[in-house]
């Protein structure tokens, strides 16, 4: 019976957060985005394009490969999709996206970061209906998994992939409860003052979920989802002295690891410092979310794993 309920209460979960205000019918798929803007799609989409690394996760995931991809500048596409895109067409940074070698590719849906497109949000539409995304949340990948499952015509396998990744949450949880709490900070930035995260993006949300202690905090504006995190000086970082410290890759030396009081924090002494991959900084997609939970587990989790 406790199965069944568990099993009822995450297909409520997918349920509810689906959107309400999508649907298809007879003049096609109707979408609600994370503006709020309306996405009318006379049938599901085939040659989707990202501004996103969510955009190029979530099509190869739901077997609709994208034709267009924008990269993280110097830093390039993610590796861990890099075989599979070999041969799309590149947009350059997703924060700065090529329109013109956009609209030659013709694509039709644009899945995109809504934070990063607001300005360009017109030209955009004027190539293809666009799906503007927040991506910050557990809740908001779920929910952009099931918008674009929708807009893909795949939503079924969009509810699949959000209802193993939610079976997935509380197994590795379950396999944690024994150890006593482990504080853990996610840090970025190549500068002398490190950025750390709140506990509502996404990769720390998980670590809170699997029983770890984020440091970095309860955002101070947990509608909007903004700022992701702050700036914290090494002096604050060592009063909080978390025993795990989790590096975001950065193409610069991180100045702040030269800070002399980088080596009397806990996290150093103890050898618990590890640089996790670029997908941690946008891991709404459905496998980068997946790799973040293995990398948890491998990482930080002592247990054995599954079998």
């Amino acid at each position: 019976m406790a199965f069944l309920q568990n099993r009822f209460a995450k297909i409520l979960l997918i349920v509810l957060l689906s959107p309400v205000s999508g649907w298809a019918d007879n003049q096609g798929i109707r979408l609600t985005d994370d503006g709020g803007e309306t996405l009318r799609l006379s049938a599901a989409a085939t040659r989707p394009a990202a501004i996103s690394t969510f955009g190029a996760d979530v099509a190869l995931a739901l077997g609709t490969p994208p034709v267009a991809v924008t990269d993280y500048g110097i830093q390039g596409v993610p590796d861990y999709m890099a075989s599979r895109l070999d041969g799309v067409t590149g947009l350059g940074p997703r924060h700065q996206p090529n329109l013109e070698v956009l609209s030659s590719v013709r694509p039709d849906l644009v899945i995109a970061i809504r934070r990063y497109t607001e300005k360009d949000g017109d030209q955009i539409e004027a190539i293809a209906p666009m799906l503007a995304l927040d991506l910050i949340t557990i809740q908001d990948s779920l929910r952009a998994v099931d918008l674009a499952g929708h807009a893909l015509g795949k939503p079924g396998k969009a509810a699949e992939l959000n209802a193993r990744f939610l079976d997935r949450v509380p197994s590795l949880a379950e396999r944690n409860k024994h150890n006593s709490t482990k504080t853990v900070a996610l840090l970025t930035s190549g500068s002398e003052t490190p950025f750390i995260y709140y506990d509502h993006f996404l990769p720390t949300a998980l670590l809170e979920r699997l029983g770890f202690d984020n440091v970095g905090g309860e955002p101070p504006n947990p509608d909007s989802g903004i700022p992701l995190g702050y700036r914290i000086s090494l002096e604050a970082l060592l009063e909080l002295n978390p025993d795990t410290i989790l590096l975001l890759p950065t193409s610069r030396q991180r100045a702040f690891t030269m800070n002399p009081i980088w080596p009397y924090l806990k996290a150093v002494r103890t050898d618990q410092v590890y640089e996790v991959p670029q997908y941690w900084k946008e891991g709404a997609g459905p496998i980068a979310r997946e790799r973040i939970l293995a990398d948890i587990q491998r990482l930080l989790l002592t247990s054995e794993p599954d079998k």
